[in-house]
């Protein structure tokens, strides 16, 4: 079992940056897959990034490649998402999840969900 929290949202101008901060907590944070999704109103999930256990291997949605970065840190139990050149259309609730099947882009291969930070960003 493992337990996330995300923190670091906010409201942001258009070409501005954020970083978000996902906090683990149980056992073995270090043998789990970490994920960011987001989900805008009336919109479904959306993959937003992926890293393995090991932190050796990132994967990315299409449209986010260049601007924002998956990291982690096994050893204080967090993951970061560094998210640069924002558009109003990033705009949406980010979520941390956990998994075992990899760095998917499939949220159903996530066992694990944080309650979500708010990102905001004004044109």
């Amino acid at each position: 079992q493992v337990q996330v929290v995300e923190s670091g949202g906010g409201l942001v101008q258009a070409g501005g940056s954020l970083r978000l901060s996902c906090a683990a907590s149980g056992r073995s944070f270090s043998s789990y897959d970490m994920a960011w999704f987001r989900q805008a109103p009336g919109k479904r999930r959306e993959f937003v990034a992926a890293i393995n256990w090991s932190g050796g291997n990132t994967h990315y949605g299409d449209s986010l490649l260049g601007r924002f970065t998956i990291s982690r840190d096994n050893a204080k139990n967090t993951v970061s998402l560094q998210m640069n050149s924002l558009k109003p259309e990033d705009t949406a609730v980010y979520y941390c999840a956990a998994g075992s099947f990899g760095p998917t882009w499939h949220d159903y291969d996530y066992n694990y969900w944080g309650p979500g930070t708010q990102v905001t960003v004004s044109s």
